[in-house]
């Protein structure tokens, strides 16, 4: 059921992005307002829904385990093997700090909102109101780089009715898929004596993360490793923001002791490492042995959870 649900999630979330690229094409919105919308969105889909499901079974470990195993995961597991294979360079155009800045800042008042155990429903609307200002602040200002470039809009290679139903079978796939991921992994968890906040931030964190790895991984045997900061500082955030924030808001989320004691400085922990790994900014290089100190802590962070 978790390699079906595995599966079912990495296509479904494949096809997600590729239909939803084709329809806003269709539309002609540019390649940079798709890449910060229908892409970020499309990426983290397989962790909202999974989170979801798990919330409304009532094993909410599971659902804010993944968010927090995803986001460790992204930073130290994807951009240290991405920065293993090819050193990344980060533009000194790019908004990178900025996106780190609210990162951070939305990772330290998640941990404000979990200090009572719950995240509450007015919690989940702070959460979605400020992703929506983020993205409208983020498509405005990709907006005013593309006047400057000059960029034309893509055409789509898509038939509009092709795209629309691949659009169907990847919300179908992605259903199904996270149904026998959540069940297996409650079976597996259970029938292991492995508690659910175990599961959540490894194997489901690492499940839901398998679309990041594997563009990323692609994106720097193509050599094109300066995609990758970006996008997985905006998953990070869409993580936090709109996971947590629509699924509180359909129902309050419980956040166990465990989390907010270790899982969650852990998270911060890796975010402030990234941060580190850029520096100098104006020259900045995430070489190989940054890349192997990133992969290290989340091997060890790993090892940790199961030992302890």
């Amino acid at each position: 059921m978790v390699l079906a649900g595995f599966v079912l999630l990495f296509f479904s979330g494949d096809w997600l992005v590729k239909a939803s690229v084709q329809i806003a094409r269709y539309f002609n919105i540019s390649t940079l307002v798709v890449g910060l919308t229908v892409v970020a969105f499309g990426t983290s889909a397989p962790e909202l829904i999974v989170s979801l499901k798990a919330v409304f079974d009532g094993v909410p470990d599971i659902s804010v385990g993944n968010v927090i195993g995803s986001n460790v995961a992204n930073i130290a597991l994807v951009l240290g093997m991405v920065a293993l294979i090819l050193p990344i360079k980060v533009q000194k155009n790019s908004s990178v700090v900025f996106d780190w800045t609210v990162m951070m800042f939305v990772s330290l008042l998640f941990v404000v909102f979990a200090q009572n155990n719950v995240i509450e429903f007015y919690e989940g609307v702070i959460f979605v109101t400020i992703i929506v200002l983020y993205l409208t602040y983020s498509v405005y200002m990709s907006r005013r780089k593309m006047n400057k470039s000059d960029e034309v809009a893509r055409k789509p290679s898509m038939k509009i009715y092709v795209a629309i139903g691949l659009l169907v079978l990847a919300g179908v796939g992605l259903y199904f898929g996270s149904a026998l991921l959540v069940d297996g992994v409650v079976i597996v968890a259970r029938s292991l004596n492995i508690s659910e906040r175990v599961i959540g931030i490894s194997v489901v964190a690492f499940g839901t993360s398998v679309p990041e790895l594997a563009t990323s991984i692609m994106a720097a045997v193509k050599k094109e490793t300066a995609i990758s900061i970006g996008n997985i500082i905006g998953s990070n955030i869409f993580n936090l923001l709109a996971i947590l924030g629509i699924t509180s808001m359909l129902k309050p989320i419980g956040v166990s002791d465990l989390l907010i004691r270790v899982d969650v400085w852990w998270m911060i922990g890796v975010a402030v490492m990234l941060m580190l790994a850029m520096l100098p900014l104006h020259r900045s290089v995430i070489g190989r042995w940054k890349g192997a100190v990133l992969l290290g802590t989340y091997i060890l962070y790993m090892v940790l959870l199961f030992i302890y």
